[in-house]
């Protein structure tokens, strides 16, 4: 099986982001609008600050608070959130996925989001590696 295929040719560019003085409500809005479970949270030049996902934000819902509280309060910080490099390659992403239970990752250069992978770009490059074979 080839598994060296790079994060950069998986990743996708189109990606959505926040910052971390959003509104939690309206985190919850950018998500739904774009249909995804998680969002970088950049600064004005684009460095990744932290990682805002379902999981955060429903506890802040859940207590009536999310009208009230900023994405940087529920974040997880970017010193512990799981991102690849551009030359991460295929093995080492889906080993992550799976060992760490995560959806998706964000690539990051120079401090910078370039780009996402999800599980379901993993498994659309799995099926094409079975495929080819």
């Amino acid at each position: 099986m080839d598994y060296n295929k790079k994060a950069a040719q998986v990743m996708n560019t189109d990606i959505v982001t926040t910052t971390p003085d959003l509104l939690l409500t309206d985190a919850i809005q950018l998500m739904l609008d774009h249909s995804i479970s998680s969002l970088p949270v950049v600064d004005e030049d684009g460095m990744l600050l932290g990682f805002i996902t379902e999981y955060d934000i429903i506890n802040f819902a859940i207590s009536g608070e999310a009208d009230r509280t900023r994405v940087k309060e529920a974040m997880a910080l970017a010193h512990k959130v799981v991102s690849f490099s551009p030359d991460t390659d295929l093995e080492t992403m889906a080993n992550c996925f799976v060992t760490q239970r995560i959806h998706r990752v964000p690539i990051v250069s120079d401090g910078k989001v370039i780009g996402m992978v999800s599980r379901r770009d993993i498994l659309r490059e799995i099926l094409r590696i079975y495929r080819k074979n």
